[in-house]
């Protein structure tokens, strides 16, 4: 199952590939280098890794999550709000997946420094989990959530893993992306 998500995945890259180009040359041309945003997450069993976004920020944030960033608005660059309303600043996700560390479907993979959802996740046995690009907590209420409950909505898909709940959640996000819902900015 592992090969065919990095097979899927080098797939999407290279059919994407053109929209990558476009993206990147708008960032580049928006706000300069670099056009990735490079961030250290945790990923199964509590290892670090860094996921890959399209930078949707400007470059002196460091690792704090939007939410917590006073007048978040100010930080933005000029296509952030639109890349990340419809979510095309997770595509270079696809490259986390390719190198296998992170699936299509779980829970999203926490920043290495929210150590409260890290603790819970741990204790509720999430950690066991492969992270996803999208998960059940991202379809039943994504920024919006409080970390006990996303941890409750990770737990329930870890209990209920099957291909069948895969696909719902495939459906709901794609869903959920097209309406622009659950995004905060």
């Amino acid at each position: 199952m592992k090969s065919m998500a990095r097979l899927l995945s080098l797939l999407l890259l290279l059919i994407l590939s053109p929209f990558f180009v476009l993206i990147g040359l708008i960032i580049l041309i928006d706000s300069g280098h670099p056009i990735f945003f490079k961030q250290k997450r945790i990923g199964k069993n509590n290892v670090h890794f860094f996921i890959y976004k399209f930078r949707t920020m400007k470059n002196n944030i460091g690792d704090i999550p939007t939410h917590l960033l006073e007048n978040s608005d100010s930080f933005y660059t000029y296509i952030g709000p639109f890349l990340r309303k419809m979510s095309l600043d997770e595509i270079p996700q696809l490259i986390n997946i390719f190198l296998g560390d992170m699936k299509f479907i779980g829970p999203r993979p926490a920043l290495h420094n929210q150590v409260d959802l890290i603790e819970l996740r741990t204790q509720a046995g999430v950690h066991e989990l492969m992270p996803g690009v999208t998960g059940w907590a991202q379809v039943n209420g994504r920024d919006e959530l409080c970390i006990p409950k996303k941890v409750q909505m990770d737990k329930y898909y870890l209990k209920n893993k099957s291909l069948w709940l895969d696909l719902k959640i495939l459906f709901l996000t794609f869903t959920k992306v097209l309406k622009m819902e659950g995004v905060n900015q």
